[in-house]
């Protein structure tokens, strides 16, 4: 009886939560090391898809770096990096191409079907989703077929998040000469947030969220302003991959998202910890 009664706790915690974003936008970034466990894989589907059947709409928007750098290898194409951005040659644009829209983005729409929800898959190219332009060199590192984000398409979006669907987004873009660009993964939810106004931006990675000393793990901040992160980074407190996070969590918030999270996607239920949670389990940017 006494776990009965807990479950039930549990789940008037979270109504508040649904009550509030019952029909609000929530995008979630999903990539990484969030995609290496088959279980918790499994276990963020089951949140995305509850998100769905509560009366939210979810909008996915996946990565995929290890399984590219994997494929590129077995090819013999070098993976290179500049600045946490992937220098992306023609070669190795086909290769990014083919895994995250053939491969990656399939199978998440396959698990979110299995589980009940009706996910639809997408890149940049269909319709016109994310329109770019070639992004310029980075103190004279031209990174190739990368894109800078022009236009989001927010009607196809709109369309398919307000009904029965959940769309999963696979971050290549299409440029002014009809060829395919690659996109950071976080830009492109951060752009597709800020486009659509979401209520909510979730980044899951592989940290409990922004420390204080990116060696403590128990020096989480759970709650950031905008200020505050750019202090971080130019302290270099914050480096690396995590600055397309933030720098995304920051640019949504400057253009009309509410609230942004960065979370630990390598636990079971990230995504409903974090929301549907008095505590919450990352860190969440605000104004």
């Amino acid at each position: 009886m006494d776990t009965l009664i807990h479950k039930a706790n549990i789940l008037t915690e979270a109504l508040p939560y649904i009550q509030q974003l019952s029909g609000k936008t929530v995008v979630i970034k999903y990539g990484g090391n969030a995609m290496i466990s088959d279980d918790i894989s499994r276990t963020i589907m089951q949140d995305i898809t509850l998100l769905k059947y509560v009366g939210v709409n979810p909008i996915v928007v996946h990565g995929g770096g290890p399984e590219i750098t994997k494929m590129l290898e077995a090819l013999n194409i070098p993976s290179k990096f500049y600045k946490g951005l992937r220098i992306t040659t023609k070669e190795a644009m086909e290769v990014v191409q083919m895994v995250l829209t053939g491969k990656i983005n399939k199978d998440i729409v396959s698990q979110l079907n299995f589980l009940g929800g009706k996910a639809i898959g997408l890149c940049g190219k269909d319709a016109n989703l994310i329109e770019v332009e070639p992004m310029e060199p980075i103190d004279g590192v031209d990174l190739g077929y990368v894109g800078k984000i022009k236009n989001i398409n927010c009607k196809v979006l709109e369309i398919l998040a307000r009904d029965e669907y959940i769309p999963v987004i696979a971050p290549i873009g299409v440029g002014p000469d009809g060829h395919s660009y690659n996109i950071n993964a976080d830009t492109v939810a951060g752009e597709v947030a800020a486009a659509l106004k979401a209520e909510k931006l979730i980044f899951l990675t592989d940290v409990d969220g922004i420390r204080k000393d990116p060696q403590d793990p128990e020096s989480v901040i759970s709650v950031i302003t905008v200020e505050e992160v750019y202090d971080l980074i130019d302290k270099g407190i914050i480096t690396g991959g995590m600055i397309p996070k933030v720098k995304g969590c920051i640019k949504s918030i400057e253009r009309g998202v509410k609230r942004t999270h960065i979370v630990n996607g390598t636990i079971p239920h990230p995504i409903l910890l974090e929301i549907f949670t008095d505590k919450g389990i990352g860190t969440m940017v605000t104004r």
